[in-house]
């Protein structure tokens, strides 16, 4: 029944306990067996559990018995969607929030609020969901209760008393927790009031991959009932299907008889191409003329970079890789590209730096590829001399500097959470990426919050590390994409014995070109090995040579198996040589192995 169903997700920033919290409830609820219990159950992908965060949302659904009002016992079904906690799937944590109607604000009582939870927060806001606060780590010997407490009150609007105090280590506050979910979350509503035949109509949060079961979709079901066989199609695709299997997760897979309004679950699709399915993306009966359910957008890429197989022999692997995880995650996209010196790749576009991060090193452990990426890049919108609009993704992609009328680039919306003794370090870097702070409102116990606006190039230029080192690793950061504005970028040309090399182009800030340019020069100097004729290396940009350095020619003695004699014969064999180097020089071609491109990627 409906009024025995709660649906709710846990906002909280990484590493504040969340799927610690998550497998205190599955003991609870009798969901695992205590025989098959393990730390972060929910973390099921290596990388997260290794690096101890969320990169996959994980639903749940979980049995709990309470003694009501009046003395019975009563069952309850939980549905539990466990999400990411870092902004750069903030998307689809929107839509898996959109899938409840509740949500455990859960704040590690030894750190405080951080600015992704604060983002996430907002989310849940305006989605209109009932927020529960909940304090966690309380038996640790760190915890600051009564100032997080504040904190939280200030935020959210709540009582003291509203907020829950808990230990996922422990157990200790979980059980009253669980019994508050029941009575703050409220029940499912049927939304019939534009389906008055209640055909089915469900919302797609996440779905997976399986290469014996094609792709399955995670749904929350809001009208209607779905069976296996019956006919249902993807709104955004148009594509229609029945399904092979229904089922709700306790926490692996359970097959059931029918999916009905007000649960969350799975759908087994058969179907095993991409393009498919979409996170967001509203799930109906084939000839049902419903409107589909609102939020739905494309996620649109904000980083690209090309990704290469180190042996051309793996070219044909890494295309097929790529399809097998766009089958999982579609806000990945890809296209095929070649270069002079690396080969044949892709050019792949991503959410932010971690889902880079994520994605190239699951093509490196799941398909056993060894890969080259090269530096991320941004778009930029470049508006020519004949007022053309041009979406440059690469330096390679635009036009020549005489060409360029003007160029346009995102800016980013970000907001910092430090400590007060770290801000005058952490203004210094945003000063140094080109920031334009807006407002720092003082917190309570001793922190701060900075609000400010960067260009997103210059959040990929070392940002997060050099924040992390000013506030020694205290400060949290939160970004949303803004808008686009007028950039005073320039392309940055490597020339290699005067003939341009594109794979070492980047797109650089005016004010610090002659530098990169000198820094780029130096660094080529130093990794390149000499050739047999004279190798000049120089940075070109706004038309003109910036930097520029000769590497010297390898040179043989020619005279050294002559002794004695007449001095003509040394000078003759000398200048037979001075031709020679003159005529390679000429014919020059500078080839650069993999190592030295290599070399050239790392930000040492």
């Amino acid at each position: 029944m409906l009024n025995q169903i709660r649906n709710f997700s846990i906002i909280a920033h990484i590493d504040h306990g969340k799927s610690t919290l998550a497998d205190r409830m599955l003991e609870i609820t009798h969901t695992i067996d205590k025989r098959q219990m393990k730390e972060q159950v929910l973390d099921d992908m290596e990388l997260e559990r290794e690096r101890g965060i969320t990169i996959k949302m994980r639903p749940v659904t979980m049995d709990y018995e309470m003694v009501d009002e009046s003395g019975q016992n009563q069952k309850y079904t939980f549905n539990l969607i466990d999400t990411p906690g870092h902004i750069d799937f903030s998307y689809e944590v929107s839509r898996a929030l959109q899938a409840v109607e509740g949500t455990v604000l859960l704040v590690d009582s030894t750190q405080g609020i951080q600015a992704q939870t604060l983002t996430t927060l907002q989310l849940a806001k305006d989605l209109g969901l009932t927020i529960i606060p909940v304090l966690s780590k309380i038996d640790s010997q760190n915890s600051r209760i009564e100032d997080i407490t504040k904190e939280i009150v200030n935020l959210v609007g709540c009582n003291q008393e509203d907020i829950i105090l808990t230990s996922g280590k422990t157990g200790e506050g979980v059980d009253i927790l669980l019994k508050e979910i029941v009575k703050k979350i409220p029940a499912p509503k049927v939304a019939a009031v534009d389906n008055p035949n209640n055909d089915f109509r469900s919302l797609i949060f996440d779905f997976q991959y399986s290469n014996h079961k094609g792709i399955v979709i995670y749904t929350r079901v809001f009208d209607g009932e779905l069976k296996v066989g019956q006919k249902i199609k993807f709104n955004a695709s148009d594509r229609n299907f029945g399904p092979n299997e229904v089922g709700i997760f306790k926490p692996n897979e359970k097959k059931v008889d029918s999916l009905k309004a007000g649960e969350i679950g799975y759908i087994v699709t058969g179907i095993k191409e991409p393009g498919v399915a979409f996170v967001g993306d509203t799930v109906l009966d084939q000839f049902s003329k419903i409107p589909a359910l609102s939020g739905y957008k494309s996620p649109k890429p904000v980083v690209w970079a090309s990704v290469f197989p180190e042996s051309q022999d793996d070219f044909t692997d890494l295309r097929a890789a790529l399809g097998k995880l766009k089958l999982t995650d579609s806000s990945l996209t890809y296209e095929e590209e070649a270069s002079g010196t690396l080969g044949r790749g892709f050019r792949c576009g991503f959410l932010g730096m971690l889902h880079l991060e994520i994605i190239t090193e699951r093509l490196r452990r799941e398909f056993n590829l060894d890969l080259i990426v090269t530096l991320p890049s941004i778009n930029y919108v470049v508006t020519n001399k004949k007022g053309e609009e041009i979406k440059a993704y690469s330096p390679s992609a635009f036009p020549d500097f005489g060409d360029i009328a003007e160029i346009n680039e995102p800016w980013t919306e970000i907001k910092i959470i430090l400590p007060n003794e770290y801000l005058g370090d952490v203004m210094q870097v945003l000063y140094s990426h080109e920031a334009v702070p807006s407002e720092t409102i003082t917190l309570s116990n001793n922190r701060s919050s900075i609000s400010a606006q960067v260009p997103l190039r210059e959040l990929m230029r070392n940002f997060f590390d050099e924040l992390k080192s000013a506030s020694s690793g205290y400060a949290s950061l939160s970004y949303e994409i803004a808008d686009y504005r007028k950039a005073d970028v320039v392309k940055m040309e490597v020339l290699l014995a005067e003939e341009d090399f594109p794979a070492f182009s980047k797109i650089i800030s005016k004010y610090r070109v002659e530098e990169e340019a000198q820094k780029t020069v130096e660094k080529l100097y130093e990794i390149m090995p000499r050739q047999m004729f004279a190798t000049k290396l120089q940075c070109k940009a706004m038309g003109r040579i910036l930097s520029s350095k000769t590497i010297p020619a390898l040179r043989k003695n020619v005279t050294a198996h002559l002794y004695g004699g007449d001095i003509t014969r040394k000078m003759k064999l000398r200048e037979k040589q001075k031709k020679g180097k003159k005529k390679m020089q000429a014919n020059a071609k500078v080839k650069v192995g993999q190592d030295i491109f290599l070399k050239m990627m790392k930000n040492d």
